[in-house]
């Protein structure tokens, strides 16, 4: 991550590869750029693709206030800086999805497409986990770090259909410990807020862009239930149900993952799904 843009207190890291129709993609949390950085080299060669760390999350500073009402204006904030000469595709997981909801409905952004992979979009969200972090962040923060490591280990471990290679898992891990990172894994947690998402809902309808939305059948943190809903809700929206993929679908499924999001980016159809594989043994 080269770059830093920074605006209203916050440093955001954020770097740009290729030449081309730009694609900007957005994470989710609790993870960064680095998990779209495979499906970003893939575009490269035919498009230029720009990665960014959220405020509080990767390689950015780690702010005090990280919510999706800041995430949303700074999205926003990056592409009036950016200058792009032509409107972005967008492809966004997770929060990120909320994110480019908000900068799109609220802020104005304009996109040439939207691509929605396994989003934070339709109420209700949040895993009993994340709400009772959420309600005790103060106490979860003063975890010895050992257990804090183990807890975040863990957490990230449920995301995922296959078992996470060694090397995913610390790159995923990495930016949440340490002091600094283990305060502001508590913290994103806390500020999350259904009423980000309640806000601009009930606009979904409003959307006039394609859409595409992409889903891990697996899924187990945003069942794609939420996929057939978010489908029904946004005009003309594509739904495509990636077999074997939970919400890590970007390490569960990266081929399949690659392909439709080339194919959003492009304005060609989708492939054709594959069978789904058995459960892999745990």
């Amino acid at each position: 991550m080269d770059e830093v843009y920074s605006v209203d207190g916050h440093r955001v890291r954020w770097t740009s590869r290729g030449a081309g129709p730009p694609v900007v993609f957005c994470h989710g949390t609790p993870w960064s750029s680095r998990l779209w950085a495979p499906v970003a080299a893939a575009l490269a060669p035919s498009h230029r693709v720009l990665l960014w760390d959220m405020p509080g999350y990767g390689t950015s500073s780690k702010s005090d206030d990280v919510s999706l009402g800041v995430q949303g204006r700074m999205l926003a904030a990056l592409l009036d800086h950016w200058g792009l000469d032509d409107p972005p595709h967008v492809v966004a997981h997770d929060y990120g999805g909320a994110v480019a909801l908000r900068a799109h409905l609220l802020h104005g952004a304009a996109y040439a497409s939207l691509t929605l992979v396994d989003v934070v979009a339709l109420a209700p969200w949040g895993s009993e986990f994340f709400r009772l972090v959420r309600d005790n962040a103060a106490v979860f923060a003063a975890l010895p770090a050992p257990l804090h490591e183990a807890l975040v280990r863990a957490y990230v471990r449920g995301a995922a259909f296959r078992p996470l290679r060694a090397d995913d898992e610390d790159m995923l891990v990495g930016p949440w410990l340490g002091a600094e990172g283990r305060a502001a894994f508590y913290r994103q947690i806390a500020q999350a807020d259904q009423r980000f998402t309640d806000e601009i809902e009930p606009r979904y309808g409003e959307l006039d862009l394609p859409v595409r939305i992409v889903w891990g059948t697996e899924d187990t943190w945003i069942p794609v239930d939420r996929a057939h809903r978010l489908a029904a809700a946004i005009p003309g929206a594509e739904l495509h149900l990636v077999p074997a993929a939970g919400h890590l679908i970007q390490l569960d499924a990266p081929e399949a993952l690659t392909a439709l999001v080339l194919g959003a980016v492009s304005g060609r159809p989708a492939p054709p799904a594959s069978p789904a594989p058995a459960r892999p043994a745990s």
